[in-house]
């Protein structure tokens, strides 16, 4: 059963803005109607300093960005296209992190607010009926070898419609309003996530760690992959991850591999 039409209306920031329960995540925010990339936005924002948990936020992005530099794709108004500015007291190694708690506040948000149980397939995608709703782009900004900030980028499709998306993404790409058989309003699931990320990003920050957590919620994991990079190709069960998030990938000779990131494919 198809979900029914939905009108694609621009976000309404002053609700946001009411419906905030956050003490610092989100509470400045940086929208656009329309805009290349909120990272690239983020990024000039954080090199002056902005205030942590500054949040850019767009109806549309033209040059929308994933994983290898691919494209994402968005119809206006439809979806939740942001980039939050933090400053985490990490090491660049441990950067990951950031990546593995904001994919847990949005399987949290997903829950509470469509009723929905998501997944997240390693290292970055959200995963809704097997099908990828979402992904998350950390870029990280250097000082000497310490980390100067990090830019959180998350594109996830709420309202997207099977009909908008080109037809080469109906097999593997979905919304939440797809699952859910009914429109998603955005203004509250955004609330959700970013409260879900402040409460996650302050243990963090005291040292807890959300990798068993992250881990509990990896589609990956228990199963044969092919996981793919600009070097290589690698197939093998993936056994597990580190703190760091790295995936742990027994190979058919039975040895075992470290993988920092890779394009993931499950083979069933």
């Amino acid at each position: 059963m198809p979900p029914p039409q939905v009108e694609q209306a621009p976000l309404d920031c002053a609700r946001v803005k009411a419906l905030l329960k956050t003490s610092y995540v989100g509470q400045n925010l940086v929208y656009y109607a329309r805009i290349g990339s909120t990272n690239d936005i983020a990024r000039d924002l954080a090199q002056a300093r902005a205030a942590e948990g500054t949040l850019v936020i767009a109806d549309e992005q033209t040059a929308g960005r994933g994983r290898l530099g691919r494209q994402w794709f968005s119809p206006p108004n439809s979806s939740l296209l942001m980039s939050l500015i933090l400053y985490p007291p990490l090491a660049p190694s441990q950067a990951q992190r950031l990546t593995m708690i904001c994919s847990l506040a949005i399987v949290n948000a997903i829950q509470e607010i469509a009723q929905l149980q998501a997944q997240i397939k390693w290292p970055n995608d959200l995963l809704l009926a097997g099908k990828k709703t979402g992904g998350i782009l950390t870029e990280l900004g250097l000082h000497g070898q310490s980390l100067a900030y990090t830019i959180v980028g998350i594109g996830l499709n709420v309202n997207v419609r099977a009909e908008q998306m080109p037809g080469f993404l109906r097999d593997i790409a979905t919304s939440i309003a797809q699952v859910r058989h009914r429109p998603i309003a955005r203004e509250p699931l955004l609330c959700a996530i970013l409260e879900h990320v402040e409460r996650r990003y302050d243990r963090l920050r005291q040292g807890e760690t959300p990798a068993e957590e992250w881990a509990a919620h990896l589609a990956t994991l228990g199963k044969w992959v092919r996981v793919s990079d600009p070097r290589e190709t690698l197939e093998g069960w993936a056994e597990g991850v580190d703190e760091d998030g790295a995936l742990f990938l027994r190979l058919a000779d039975g040895s075992r591999r470290r993988l920092l990131a890779g394009d993931v494919t499950l083979m069933g």
